[in-house]
């Protein structure tokens, strides 16, 4: 994960100095330098040992000169035939990026070296220890959160630091190709227990020949100890400085202190609490949520308070033990050590050459023999998931609209974590155990690889581990962090529980559960107490006194089929003059959840259910989620209610809220609802319908669904005339056999009128509520907003799409939702364009979040951006979300019939946040789950043919949507079979792919297939050797005509 540096302690103020009073030390030494700085395995070291010497020997004139290899971007013909595993892609070899092909030849001379003397290193390697187990597992990076898996050596093959004659020995002998490739195996941290006022510690028991980090490098591995630019304000322009944080700042010559037989510090120490709180009312110091990049696990982002471009985080050790989620004050470095960006970048993301200078002086070339910029390596961040219709925050860095410098390029600013305010993350990670022979742990390598990597004690494994450590290999462990000091790259932490063989679903599960901090535990007695106990449970009488009795009105439930949490009803009643009585009725919870026992504080801190493909974890008991609450059919339930009386148009006349009593009279799904509304005349009989009220006659309730369609039309009509938005991305479902729960199918869920009824409703009530708690309780009421989308990116979206001729108007959100449904033709791929269109507007969204109204000042930021609506919140899912309970709690309050909210406002606003992280969970899991259940569907009943269309193009790779499935993938240029090469150009910021496959015929000259947005494509789908990952494999272009 990390870069590693060789250099002692010693060198450290020293080193630096050299590299500036040395102006004309040629580039090869920075270059090699660079590569030194990087790796710290036993294989690595062993081949710059020897090529050092060989390099050496040769200059001594008894030998060769070592040639450059070609760059063009040719496929070697052993790699046509089948995929290869060593793509050049971004985080393929490292956290650090190809930058040029002539960095790529270096990279390749390497991996030829290496393999000439495999059989030699093999035999001075530990005993026991694979070379599979060193490199690891290699993992899908489209479906996976991992960045590519790095083939590291494990810590058993570390070797020592090289002395200081060593390293200037090599640097002396260095050949004259320049590469900035990280080819080696980045290291992963440990994870940080760390306090605010964290003070250094002693040495670990850690082996004593691990080489330590003493501070980041550039994405470029330069070993900033070692290799400082010649000045801050070089103005030579094909020269740029060094990102890396500075030697000589007072942090680092506090680190940097000690005795010479002292570990070497690999973390800064944290600021006091104190220094952080004048830090940030100063300005000094920034605090935000750290976003940690899945593909490229050594890129992160704090959000900007300014709203500008995101704050870049350049590595591990700039991150000082945080991890994905926490949050974190960070301080700016300075400008010199700023990433540079070129302003003509997509709004998607950019190639590594544009994203990740080259910050060591190093001259910028044309390559003679082949591409240049156009070869750069691709921005894993092309193309980030966004499922729900509201908002995925983006995990790509913002662009900025400032005045580019003259040769167009822009700065964004690089920081480092100082203090870490609250650890979201769950210091909890599934992932494998690996045995280190003569040492008293073994290594835990996480599946998520933005966790670092963890020592666990011997006595902490399975009791035969340490002699049958090959029973072991599949096994899928949880692992939970226990502490990660300053001078250590790795943490230390204890086994949590034996899961069970990967690739099986439920120890699969339950580790995704366990990683995203999940409560799947039984509830305890102390909770069950809160319930009632007598059961058959009824209503009160004394209850039946203070509640709207609806019991006989026509109710009934839309729910999906396979819904046991029936959490709203619908009602809808003709009125003599023409108008309509509508009502929607939602579960009582909080009569059941009463504020502050045992049963609202696993509910608060669960604050949501979390919905899987097999199954669902409750917030509530179930005897409360599936019974009591839940709004079953020919049963008595109390509920508060929201009624309209309303015009055949959907203008409203008047409104109640209030407690209630129902009776629903039927459990309709979306499917019986659907056959309502499309056959409005036809009589349905008992036998088409589940078991109804016979009190009200199907033909009543047929013609109640046809009223609340007729409504539900209008509303949405007003609201999208209004100016309101919705991106629907294709949502994943799943047929299970009943007996084993494993997929027998799959399809594309229907987005239908039935759903599209009930919606309307459910925001009627939810706007209607906000409005109302807001009246009341100004200072307390529990909202929902949803800021506008990332300015700078819109702007770059929609200069993409103007290129590419597409008329889209990104400058509200009716503007946008009207051009997503006018301006993409009228064919069978419309559709697919939609989608994938859908997806890029998806990228600039930010996510919806709750809030107390007494903390946010300004009412215009109470906005809704998507809904546009002034105020929002949920009030209609008590049985599943907690906000929702709250609102109840508040509108209970205000209509005198509950009691008075026992929260302040920054209670409130605790809560708010506990919501908005368990839903951003909650999201994620039910994501996995999904990718869970498609890579054992493809594993057993693949491969699957399906046309896709380009989502986004890279340089060395392009994005599509599987439009059978709609599953996205990446595909690598170098991994299609019977490519023999492939160019890639960029004109503005449209990006194209030629690819030219080889001919079938020998006779026949190559065919070239050009790959661009919206290109339709062939793909086969096939399950991959690591389990329930998968690929998507481009077919020949003779086979789907493009």
């Amino acid at each position: 994960m990390e870069p590693s540096k060789h250099t002692k302690k010693g060198n450290l103020n020293r080193e630096p100095k050299r590299s500036q009073n040395q102006p004309s030390t040629p580039r090869q030494k920075d270059a090699y330098a660079r590569l030194l700085s990087q790796h710290s395995s036993s294989k690595f070291s062993q081949y710059l040992e020897q090529y050092a010497k060989d390099t050496s020997f040769q200059r001594e004139g008894n030998g060769p000169s070592t040639q450059s290899l070609s760059d063009r971007v040719n496929i070697p013909q052993q790699k046509r035939d089948q995929a290869p595993f060593d793509f050049s892609d971004s985080s393929d070899f490292s956290p650090s990026s190809l930058k040029n092909k002539g960095e790529e030849s270096s990279l390749s001379l390497y991996m030829e070296k290496l393999s000439v003397r495999n059989a030699q290193q093999d035999g001075e390697r530990k005993q026991g220890v694979s070379d599979r187990q060193r490199r690891g597992q290699r993992r899908d990076t489209t479906t996976s959160q991992d960045g590519d898996i790095e083939s590291g050596e494990e810590l058993s093959s570390f070797k020592t630091n090289e002395s200081k004659k060593q390293q200037k020995q090599q640097k002396k002998n260095k050949d004259s190709t320049e590469t900035d490739v990280a080819v080696g195996h980045p290291q992963s941290p440990k994870k940080g227990g760390a306090s605010g006022q964290e003070r250094e510690k002693g040495p670990k028991s850690k082996r004593k020949d691990q080489p330590k980090h003493q501070e980041e490098a550039s994405n470029c591995g330069v070993d900033t100890q070692m290799l400082r630019p010649k000045s801050p304000h070089a103005k030579d322009k094909k020269t740029q400085q060094s990102r890396a944080p500075s030697a000589s700042s007072p942090a680092d010559k506090r680190k940097n202190k000690g005795s010479r037989g002292a570990k070497k510090q690999v973390f800064e120490l944290y600021m006091t609490h104190e220094e952080v709180s004048h830090g940030l009312k100063r300005g000094e110091l920034i605090q935000g949520q750290l976003r940690i990049n899945p593909k490229k696990y050594h890129e992160a982002f704090v959000p900007s308070p300014d709203d500008a471009r995101d704050i870049f985080l350049d590595g591990i050790v700039v991150r000082n033990r945080a991890l994905n989620g926490d949050i974190v004050v960070v301080q700016i470095l300075p400008q010199d050590q700023w990433k540079v960006v070129r302003s003509d970048t997509d709004c998607e993301g950019t190639s590594d050459l544009e994203n990740h200078r080259d910050n060591t002086a190093q001259t910028k070339r044309v390559q003679a023999s082949g591409p240049s910029e156009d070869q750069c390596s691709d921005q894993e961040e092309l193309i980030r998931k966004a499922q729900s219709t509201t908002l995925a925050d983006s995990g790509a860095p913002l662009e900025d609209p400032s005045t580019p410098r003259s040769n167009g390029e822009i700065l964004q600013k690089t920081a480092k974590v100082v203090y870490i305010v609250e650890k979201k993350h769950s210091r909890a990670v599934t992932g494998f155990l690996k045995f280190l022979p003569d040492k008293p742990f073994a290594m835990f390598s996480p599946v998520d690889h933005r966790v670092p990597r963890i020592n666990v004690p011997l006595a902490d494994c399975p009791e035969n581990f340490a002699s049958r450590s090959g029973d072991y290999t599949n096994t899928l462990f949880i692992c939970r962090i226990t502490d990660w000091a300053v001078d250590s790259n790795f943490a230390e932490g204890q086994l949590a529980k034996t899961l069970g063989q990967a690739g099986e679903i439920e120890p699969e599960t339950e580790g995704i559960l366990t990683e995203y901090d999940v409560d799947s535990s039984e509830f305890s007695d102390e909770v069950l107490d809160c319930l009632p106990n007598n059961l058959p449970w009824t209503i009160p009488p004394e209850e039946m006194t203070k509640r709207r009795d609806l019991r006989n009105e026509c109710i009934f439930t839309i729910d999906p089929s396979t819904a046991r949490d029936l959490d709203d009803a619908l009602s809808c009643k003709q009125l003599p003059d023409g108008n309509f009585e509508v009502g929607v009725h939602i579960a009582d919870v909080s009569y059941f959840v009463e504020e502050g026992n045992a049963l609202d504080a696993i509910a608060s801190q669960r604050a949501t259910s979390v919905y899987l493909v097999q199954k669902v974890i409750p917030m509530l008991p179930r005897l409360l989620c599936e019974e009591l609450c839940s709004l079953n059919p020919l049963t008595d339930r109390l509920t508060f209610s929201v009624i309209w009386k309303i015009t055949p148009e959907g203008k409203i006349l008047s409104e109640w809220f209030g407690r209630s009593v129902i009776r629903s009279c039927v459990k309709l799904s979306y499917d019986h609802a659907q056959s309502m509304i499309e056959a409005p005349e036809k009589m349905f009989s008992a036998e088409e319908l589940p078991p109804t009220d016979p009190e009200h006659p199907i033909d009543e309730i047929h013609q109640a669904v046809l009223n609340l369609h007729s409504i539900a039309k209008n509303l949405r009509a007003q609201r999208f005339s209004g100016g309101a938005l919705r991106l629907d991305q294709l949502k994943l479902s799943f047929t299970l056999d009943k007996e084993t729960m494993m997929p027998q199918g799959c399809f594309i869920y229907q987005y239908r009128d039935s759903n599209k009824l009930v919606e309307e409703f459910m925001l009627l009530a939810n706007i209607a509520t906000a409005n109302h708690i807001y009246r009341k309780f100004p200072e307390l009421a529990m909202l929902r907003r949803h800021p506008p989308p990332k300015a700078k990116m819109v702007d770059e979206l929609q200069e993409l799409c103007d290129q590419l001729g597409i008329p889209i108007d990104l400058s509200s959100a009716g503007a946008l939702h009207k051009s997503l449904n006018t301006v993409l033709g009228d064919d069978e791929y419309t559709a697919a364009r939609k989608e994938v269109l859908t997806h890029m507007c998806s990228r600039p969204m930010q996510m919806a979040l709750y809030f107390c109204s007494g903390v946010v000042k300004d009412e215009q930021l109470f906005k809704h951006y998507a809904l546009n609506v002034p105020l929002y919140t949920h009030f209609t899912s008590p049985i599943r979300r907690y906000a929702d309970i709250i609102v109840h709690r508040l509108l209970a309050s205000s209509l005198k019939c509950g009691p008075h909210l026992g929260l302040s406002t920054e209670q409130v606003q605790k809560q708010a946040s506990q919501c908005n992280d368990k839903k951003t969970l909650s999201k994620r899991v039910q994501e996995l789950s999904s990718e869970l259940f498609f890579g054992v569907f493809v594993k057993e009943c693949g491969p699957l043919d399906s046309e896709a269309m380009v989502m986004g193009v890279l340089d060395q790779s392009f994005d599509v949507l599987v439009l059978r499935y709609g599953v996205q993938k990446r595909i690598y240029c170098k991994s299609i079979a019977g490519l023999d090469s492939f160019h890639h150009r960029k004109v503005g910021k449209k990006s194209e792919l030629t690819l030219v496959w080889i001919p079938e015929d020998n006779g026949k000259p190559p065919v070239e297939q050009v790959i661009s947005l919206f290109s339709l494509v062939e793909v086969q789908l096939k399950a991959d050797s690591a389990p329930m990952k998968y690929s998507a494999v481009l077919k020949r272009t003779e086979d789907n005509g493009s």
